[in-house]
């Protein structure tokens, strides 16, 4: 029995009962009850909340650290009255405890979250959530400002990842996450949750840069090396009456560990250097080499300009371009009976070596009144293109050699896009603070999928297609939705959201194209087919119950009906990433999540807090990824609907400033969850295993996070964090019971290290190491060992 999370989650509750010990002694001086003063509420700038509803600000200072950022709700919550948990911080606080590089980083410490970023610019970075895992990529929402992030073009761990790279770190103002499908301002893909990330607006001339240096120390088999990450972002904005504009940049050079390993039942005839191994489910598959040895090059520009209409009304039009230029290289363990290298003729080596050159476009148009008055109004379009998107991969690797064909294979996704609309009014009849606030809104969009592989006589150059169509991935979904929310403060102290979601559904247009080819690319049979068109209607009720019978105390339970549909890409899609092939399904089902919570806060005059969360979800169709091995080595994946699935789960997360010594500030959280396939009766195993009553795919049933930050003095912030994930399986049956090996999904322990000193006012030098401990883990890929990381910044 694995005693690690309970240790950990022991170590937290001591934490937690000290919080409780030290913050009654303060808890005395608070303030009678009176109904909220809303004119209180406010943005500030330093520190990290976990927040149900706003908190009453009393006239006495706030002392540093977290209870600074007490006084505000997240402004979405605040604005359309949201009922789910939440937990929020701001620049301040990331700068002071977290190493960042990536967009992404910023929220590694959240309660039940984790980001999957293998690497230093990655682009497949996807949040596993509170019930979701490491695939769910369309199971939760990010959102910059009015730009939708998430690429709801499918549900993967690859191509359909929020695209953080249209974020520089420098840009981030605050970053707020909602728990769970509780609001029907939202779609049903909100059921692991929303994140929003505001970004900057000047007030004044604003002058912004950045330099930061990292470097990873990796050995794993035959690969050890040093990688390193060069990252420049700079900002540079100002207000002029009421126009207000910012433009940023940021480039990032970097190198990555191995993201694959190169396998073989045995190793090839001939050959010596492979390493002896298994894979997840234990069969035979020694290590021949490594691949995903990534160069990438990323940039990306974005522009924002704000012009106040009236004093009421603000427009506001944003731009983003992402440039990604990427090599990816392999390294041959093998050696011919020469002792030169080779390839073995493996294809794994040719599927880990392409080119890949991105070239991406958003842009976000909006209009929000803030009368705080009878009615408040706003509009918001985005659209986000694929200018262009190719990648180059040589065909076949060399039988004697290390070298490839000359003749490959291009994919291209030129055209993909998405475009988001939404209208949303709010109607308090009663006033500001009135008996009831009523939201509502209208919702549209269209997700379009644009893949084709070709056949070319040079994988290196040329055009972006030729005549040899190899594959083609064709579709289309819309959706239309209308929504309802009334707050209803019914009674003192008591608060009643009721709404509703009416989303009409449909899949259309969907072709795809499949063909064979010999061993030298040459087509020998090919087949195509119209898919049929579907469509569906579903309505998403919500309630949420909030009490609030002191300022310290706080209890809300939700429920939420949420519908999540399947992307085009599940759908539709039968291409090869790298070494991965994906094989559409156009018969799914839009999976039925049944989503509770309850949550408890308690709330202490100097700002700590506690809250105790308990949830389930109840899912219905599920759209469960799966990975399978073609041969035994080449690996697949497929979408199937699972009948039943339940996950239930505790969250605990406190905070605590200046716990025994001034300035020495506690924060952590433990999240628990029981997963179990409740029926899958179409699961089929060559080997006689069941589906039933095993844990659902991706999800870790332990997580704790635990960290402290120590100011010694105002120039000085020195924080450590303790993460930790538990087991999790990524086959319905749970058959991948083998650790440590590439493919399997890993429990894993990591301590993090973070330096900030601030010179003065405008000149910061952070420094820190990840995985100090440098723990060496699989989640699908192998992630990156003990880094350190170094940044120098100048703000005006």
């Amino acid at each position: 029995m694995n005693l690690k999370p309970f240790v950990y989650a022991g170590i937290f509750s001591l934490f937690v009962t000290a919080c409780l010990v030290t913050g009654q002694q303060v808890a005395e001086n608070v303030e009678p009850h009176n109904p909220p003063d809303t004119s209180s509420l406010q943005e500030v700038s330093t520190g990290t909340i976990t927040t149900l509803e706003p908190v009453i600000v009393t006239g006495e200072a706030q002392p540093p650290g977290f209870s600074a950022v007490e006084q505000s709700t997240p402004p979405i919550k605040e604005r359309y009255q949201l009922p789910q948990t939440s937990h929020s911080t701001d620049a301040e606080h990331i700068n002071e405890t977290v190493n960042m590089v990536d967009t992404g980083d910023a929220v590694k410490y959240f309660p039940s979250l984790f980001l999957r970023k293998r690497n230093n610019g990655d682009t497949q970075a996807v949040l596993q959530t509170r019930t979701w895992g490491l695939n769910s990529s369309a199971r939760s929402l990010v959102y910059a400002d009015d730009i939708l992030l998430s690429a709801l073009i499918g549900n993967n761990n690859t191509n359909a990842a929020p695209r953080w790279g249209l974020v520089s770190p420098i840009q981030i103002d605050r970053i707020d996450f909602l728990y769970g499908p509780f609001s029907a301002a939202y779609p049903g893909n909100s059921e692991g949750g929303v994140m929003q990330i505001t970004t900057k607006m000047p007030d004044k001339l604003l002058v912004d840069a950045t330099q930061t240096e990292a470097f990873q120390t990796f050995s794993l088999y035959g690969t050890k090396d040093s990688y390193r990450t060069d990252q420049t972002a700079v900002a540079l904005g100002d207000k002029h009456g009421d126009v207000s504009w910012l433009v940023t940049g940021n480039y990032q050079n970097s190198y990555s560990q191995p993201l694959s390993f190169i396998t073989s039942t045995t190793a090839p005839a001939g050959t010596t250097g492979a390493y002896d191994a298994v894979n997840k489910t234990g069969a035979p598959a020694d290590v021949v080499g490594a691949g995903g040895l990534l160069h990438t090059q990323v940039t990306n520009l974005n522009g924002k300009l704000a012009w106040d209409v009236t004093p009421e009304l603000k427009a506001t039009f944003q731009t983003g371009f992402f440039l990604n230029n990427t090599d990816s290289d392999v390294q041959t363990y093998l050696q011919g009976p020469s002792g030169n290298p080779t390839y073995a003729g493996l294809s794994g080596f040719a599927n880990n070596n392409y080119l890949l050159n991105e070239q991406h476009l958003a842009n976000a148009i909006s209009f929000k009144s803030d009368t705080r008055d009878v009615f408040d109004w706003d509009f918001s379009f985005s659209n986000y293109y694929y200018l262009h998107d190719i990648q180059r991969n040589p065909y076949s690797a060399s039988k004697t050699g290390a070298g490839f064909s000359a003749n490959g294979i291009i994919t291209n996704l030129n055209g993909t896009n998405w475009q988001n609309g939404d209208l949303k009014g709010i109607i308090r009849p009663f006033g500001v603070d009135g008996e009831h606030e009523i939201s509502f809104g209208i919702h549209t969009d269209r997700y379009e999928l644009n893949n084709t592989t070709y056949g070319t006589a040079n994988w290196t150059g040329g055009g972006d297609s030729t005549g040899k169509q190899y594959t083609a991935s064709l579709g289309a979904t819309v959706t239309e939705g209308f929504w309802v929310q009334d707050a209803w403060r019914f009674a003192p102290d008591f608060k009643l959201t009721l709404g509703g979601r009416l989303e009409n559904w449909q899949a259309m247009d969907g072709y795809n194209l499949a063909t064979k080819q010999d061993s030298s690319g040459n087509i020998t049979s090919s087949t195509t087919q119209r898919q049929p068109d579907l469509d569906a209607l579903r309505f998403s009720p919500k309630a949420s119950l909030g009490w609030t019978p002191s300022p310290e105390w706080e209890l809300v339970g939700s429920f939420g009906q949420a519908y999540r549909f399947p992307t085009v890409t599940e759908l539709y899609q039968i291409v090869s990433t790298g070494p991965t092939f994906s094989v559409p399904n156009p018969d799914l089902k839009p999976e039925n999540d049944y989503s509770a919570e309850i949550a408890l806060t308690r709330k202490f005059a100097d700002g700590s807090k506690v809250r105790l969360s308990v949830f389930n979800d109840y899912v219905e169709n599920a759209l469960i990824s799966q990975t399978g091995y073609l041969s035994g080595q080449t690996p697949y994946t497929f979408v199937t609907n699972v009948n039943a699935i339940r996950n239930t789960g505790v969250e605990l997360d406190a905070q605590k400033d200046s716990v025994l010594v001034e300035g020495l500030d506690f924060f952590g959280n433990v999240t628990y969850v029981n997963s179990e396939i409740l029926s899958d009766p179409s699961f089929a195993s060559a080997t006689g295993s069941t589906a039933e009553g095993k844990k659902v795919p991706y999800v870790p049933d332990w997580r704790v996070t635990f960290g402290t930050t120590y100011h010694p003095d105002k120039h000085w912030s020195l924080t450590a964090v303790l993460r930790y994930s538990g087991r999790q399986y990524s086959t319905l049956d749970n058959s991948d019971t083998t650790s440590g090996v590439f493919g399997a999904f890993d429990s894993f322990l990591v301590v993090d290290l973070h330096a900030q000193y601030k010179v003065n006012d405008w000149f910061y030098i952070n420094a820190g190491i990840d995985n100090v401990n440098n723990e060496k883990y699989f989640l699908y890929h192998p992630f990156p060992q003990r880094t350190y990381s170094l940044a120098v910044r100048l703000q005006y």
